[in-house]
């Protein structure tokens, strides 16, 4: 069991929580929530050892291991992906080479009876009994089950760091955490640029294999899976709720409804008692009654009501001109880079109003579909875009390419033409960049920030083919949820490629499964297929077995 006792942060005058404290016991699955800027990163930190609080301590039982995946990563590309997820073992190896070494030094030593001698013979045995009570295991094969289980090819393993986007370098981190079997795994927006495939994989691992779990993560599905304990920061302090996500909302809204009747009561309370105190205050008579109730006032602890985000995103897409019957047709496409082929003799037709999903383990050919859709790539084949067709595009990468020197007014008054330009500050302030916040420049925004406002430019004009290439990364819960039923009504045709489970429930009708070089059509929505997958795998198992 690990320990948080009376921790608070302070900076600049401001109190990010005070005397904070709760237990993490053995296999706890805990989801930590509350909203951005309310401290969850800044607690996990404290809890992995790599920040320090203001006040209070973290404690826990003598070689207790605890690890911790940051939501940044910052790291070296000198080995390869095989050398670099064995560093998980690196405190084993070198226990063994310790042992080895003492044992050298005691065959040609003669000092029997002395004591530096009996001390080498000590730190052997302590050695060796550690080392032994160690399970054995093939850590190659183990590197290797994990590696694979988070998305890597067999031909990746030997490939230098370097060449993997940030995301696959969060998953080579976060193979070597797994591996450790550590006694606490900290987990901080995990789930970003994972496919769903992969994050299924996680959740088993987690569920079955790890012992206690914290975790940040602004995906509902992932959260209500491994979670059975609910941790909310909020307004300088936390709530606990033995419960997992979707069952803490129930409890917290319940909670919030009692605190404001509490408040309210208090309210009217202290109302009654001023109005007394005012009107009796000359009164001679009533003189003991006025100060008495003046020192009950000055002694009333208020009651607080939980903050609640008021701030709401209004989104509506406006109205998509009418486009063809089958805005999208795909026929024979093929793509390769080099003799690397993504994806080969793909078909697809996307009838007008359809909402659609584009799904599959990351590399193949998800992206590249799009692209080819956007004609910004070539390739063989045909491709054709129905009459009428007009395209809104969300590139995977939109946010990052904004530029950070400009306003957030600035960025939406270069692009908008027409009468929206007129509009700007309306749409700036559905969208919670309102008043002076729309003079933030753009590179001290958050990534949820960033994502709102490359969002804005989709409503700039009116489209009937949305292509969205993840949006949901770095969004919070709420924004997620305004967007899915702002995405809903809209009327034109949708294509989303995601590897957000709760986000595609109930949006896409139909599913594009990319895989082993082929592009395959399912009729069920992202619910049907996933239990599809389900089986077939458990069907691939079963025949591999017999």
């Amino acid at each position: 069991m690990i320990s948080i006792d009376g921790i608070a942060v302070e900076f600049g005058g401001t109190t990010l929580f005070s005397d904070v404290s709760f237990s993490i016991n053995e296999n706890d699955k805990i989801a930590l929530m509350g909203k951005n800027g309310a401290g969850k990163s800044t607690l996990l930190k404290i809890i992995a050892g790599s920040s320090k609080p203001t006040r209070g301590h973290v404690s826990a039982p003598k070689d207790y291991v605890v690890s911790y995946l940051p939501q940044h990563l910052l790291t070296e590309d000198k080995c390869t992906v095989m050398e670099e997820a064995s560093k998980a073992f690196a405190s084993i190896f070198k226990m063994k080479a310790e042992i080895d070494a003492i044992n050298e030094a005691l065959t040609v030593r003669t000092d029997y009876e002395s004591e530096a001698y009996m001390k080498l013979i000590e730190k052997v045995s302590e050695l060796s009994e550690k080392f032994y009570s160690i399970e054995e295991i093939n850590y190659e094969a183990e590197v290797e089950k994990v590696l694979m289980g988070l998305g890597f090819v067999r031909s990746d393993f030997k490939r230098p760091t370097s060449e993997f986007s940030g995301g696959w370098r969060m998953r080579i981190e976060l193979a070597k955490i797994l591996l450790q079997k550590p006694d606490l795994i900290l987990l901080d927006e995990p789930t970003n640029h994972m496919d769903i495939e992969s994050i299924q994989w996680l959740e088993e691992f987690l569920i079955n294999q790890a012992k206690a779990v914290v975790v940040i993560s602004h995906d509902r599905a992932f959260v209500d899976n491994i979670t059975t304990r609910t941790i909310e920061v909020t307004m300088g302090r936390i709530y606990d709720y033995k419960a997992k996500y979707s069952h803490y909302l129930e409890l917290r809204k319940d909670r919030r409804a009692h605190q404001q009747k509490a408040y309210d009561e208090q309210q009217k309370m202290i109302a009654e008692t001023q109005e007394f105190i005012d009107r009796f205050k000359g009164t001679y008579s009533k003189t003991l009654q006025v100060q008495s109730r003046v020192k009950m006032l000055e002694k009333l602890v208020p009651i607080e009501v939980d903050e609640v985000d008021t701030a709401a995103l209004k989104l509506k897409f406006p109205p998509a001109p009418r486009s063809g019957q089958y805005p999208v047709v795909v026929n024979e496409l093929s793509k390769a880079y080099d003799n690397h082929i993504v994806f080969n003799n793909a078909n697809l037709v996307i009838e007008r109003g359809q909402k659609v999903a584009f799904v599959g383990k990351n590399g193949e050919g998800k992206s590249t579909m799009v692209k080819a859709i956007m004609n910004e790539i070539d390739f063989e084949g045909n491709m054709e875009l129905g009459h009428n067709a007009k395209i809104g595009y969300f590139a995977q990468n939109q946010a990052s390419l904004l530029d950070g020197e400009l306003t957030i007014f600035e960025t939406i008054d270069r692009i908008a033409v027409g009468d929206i330009r007129n509009k700007i500050k309306d749409l700036l302030g559905a969208f919670m960049f309102g008043g002076d916040i729309s003079t933030k420049k753009v590179k001290v925004l958050s990534g949820g920030e960033k994502t709102r406002l490359a969002m804005i430019k989709l409503l700039l004009e009116p489209v009937n083919v949305l292509i969205l290439d993840e949006p949901t990364n770095h969004l919070d819960m709420k924004t997620k949820d305004i967007i899915k039923d702002a995405l809903k009504d809209f009327d034109g045709t949708l294509i989303l490629v995601s590897h957000d489970r709760d986000f595609l429930d109930g949006l896409a009708t139909k599913v594009f499964e990319f895989g082993n070089k082929r592009v395959k059509e399912h009729f069920e929505d992202i619910n049907g297929f996933l239990q599809l997958k389900k089986m077939e795998n458990m069907r691939d198992l079963e025949a591999s077995a017999s």
